[in-house]
């Protein structure tokens, strides 16, 4: 056999070798393909496996808005639609003011101007909170009622009021003057109604135009407080609300004890709490009393 010519025997070596490697590599294969298998498989497992509660937490992570996303303090304009989505505020009232115990945006725990409720149904609740006498003079005995649907709470405001009356630049400085609260049942000189803004036009009849919703009164011996002007003052008052609430009174138990309305005494000077301050000031300062803090009375010219 010419030399380098492979016999026989050389050639069947080699194919033994290339069909051994072809076997190592099918091998190989398969073990590759049984460890990516066996690499699922245990990855189905572990989803598989996940508490419900931990997808349900990440799902809520990933929807929920950043910090100060919505609302008013992140400057999202009124109307928004993202505002909608925002949770409703769990703030309450604060009681010891008369409050509504729905809201909190305003200080003292009132809600924002405009969402006063305009009218209810008329009826109302009283007061079951009785009190000491105030001042010198003879007690009139008085009780709080407020309409049902208003979100104040009776009981709260009769304390308000209470606070007012017993106020030493209140009438009691008079020596002429005093009130006492008494609770449901008991009879009384004169009542204070906390009406809707509906409710006391009615009550108080009234027929201008500009005071239709807004003004207060006394009719016959019920003092009727506006709800509106209640939680959100006025806008002739610079000052507190609960400061409005102490003219409100003031002037409105003024009438119930006999005084007539005055009016600006001169530019800068206080507002008597006779004068109709709602209507404006005309020069004046706002003020709540009809006393000042030394006890002189803070009078002006009586309106014909």
């Amino acid at each position: 056999m010419p030399a380098g010519h492979p016999t026989g025997h050389g050639r069947s070596t080699r194919l033994g070798a290339r069909a051994q490697r072809r076997a190592e590599r099918r091998k190989r294969l398969h073990r590759t393909l049984l460890g990516t298998a066996a690499v699922a498989a245990l990855a189905a497992t572990a989803y598989a496996v996940v508490p419900l509660d931990d997808a349900s937490s990440a799902s809520d992570s990933v929807a929920a808005p950043p910090p100060g996303a919505s609302g008013a303090a992140s400057g999202t304009p009124a109307g928004d639609p993202a505002a909608s989505t925002a949770p409703p505020s769990a703030s309450a009232g604060s009681a010891a003011s008369g409050e509504p115990s729905a809201d909190a945006s305003k200080p003292g725990g009132g809600p924002t101007a405009g969402k006063t409720p305009q009218s209810g149904p008329g009826t109302f609740a009283a007061s079951s909170r009785s009190g000491q006498p105030q001042g010198k003079g003879p007690a009139r005995k008085w009780r709080i009622e407020v309409e049902e649907g208003s979100g104040v709470d009776a009981n709260a405001a009769a304390q308000s009021v209470e606070k007012i009356l017993g106020d030493p630049r209140g009438w009691i400085k008079d020596p002429a003057y005093g009130f006492q609260l008494v609770g449901t049942g008991q009879p009384v000189d004169f009542t204070v109604k906390i009406a809707t803004p509906t409710t006391t036009d009615r009550l108080c009849e009234v027929e201008t135009p500009e005071l239709i919703g807004e003004t207060n009164c006394r009719a016959g011996h019920t003092v009727v407080v506006n709800l509106k002007r209640w939680l959100e003052g006025s806008p002739q008052f610079k000052g507190a609300v609960e400061e409005y609430r102490a003219l409100i009174v003031n002037h409105e138990v003024g009438h119930e004890i006999g005084r007539d309305h005055e009016t600006c005494p001169g530019p800068g000077k206080p507002a008597p709490a006779m004068m109709q301050q709602i209507k404006g000031l005309l020069g004046c300062t706002a003020n709540a009393w009809p006393f000042d803090g030394n006890g002189t009375y803070l009078s002006g010219p009586p309106v014909p």
